[in-house]
């Protein structure tokens, strides 16, 4: 999806994914300490925003300018800080060993990108960071409760453990859920959950 399109899906009032948290989100951030965390291809912010009211410093990216105004908006409703820069997940970068935790949700990218996105977070991540992702996988393809219509843009098991190899994999597995986030992610899906640690040697 172009910068285009995701301007245009994030320039209502309306939340496209609503303002709280993912669910998975919400989990892996009661069991996480304090730390600096990033939220890659954020969107409107929900997830980076909640995470800030927890009181983790929390930086984001996304290349959608409406996404980041929005992103703004929710911080300040929920009288909290982000920093939320707009990148493109090609181009963006961060100096390495940085963050306690970076999260990916429903970060669907084209092989290429996603390859090296995946491959720039490991860099990115402090020693013993965790690298948490939601996604749609194959199984998604044709449901209307959200993601991509192509299905090489959804994640197997298979490419998350290729493109996450160097770290130890603590968690990656399909699951069936109900999704009830905002106008977009509504219903029954198939989605991925992987959860990965870098190591501290």
């Amino acid at each position: 999806m172009d910068t285009a399109f995701w301007n245009e899906r994030y320039q209502t009032s309306d939340y496209a994914y609503g303002t709280a948290p993912n669910d998975f989100v919400k989990a892996q951030l009661k069991q996480l300490p304090k730390g600096k965390l990033l939220f890659c291809c954020e969107g409107e912010g929900r997830n980076a925003v909640y995470a800030a009211s927890l009181g983790h410093e929390v930086y984001a990216f996304d290349q959608s300018r409406e996404g980041q105004i929005k992103a703004n908006q929710l911080a300040q409703q929920k009288a909290t800080k982000i920093q939320f820069e707009i990148a493109n997940a090609s181009e963006v970068d961060y100096l390495k060993d940085s963050f306690d935790a970076i999260f990916l949700i429903y970060a669907h990218l084209p092989a290429a990108i996603r390859t090296l996105l995946h491959s720039k977070t490991i860099s990115w991540l402090k020693p013993d960071g965790l690298l948490i992702l939601e996604a749609f996988q194959p199984a998604q393809l044709g449901k209307v409760s959200g993601g991509p219509k192509q299905i090489e843009m959804l994640y197997s098991s298979e490419q998350l453990s290729q493109d996450f190899k160097s770290i130890k994999t603590l968690h990656n597995q399909y699951h069936k859920t109900t999704l009830n986030e905002g106008s977009f992610h509504i219903g029954e899906a198939d989605i991925i959950r992987f959860i990965g640690k870098k190591s501290s040697v």
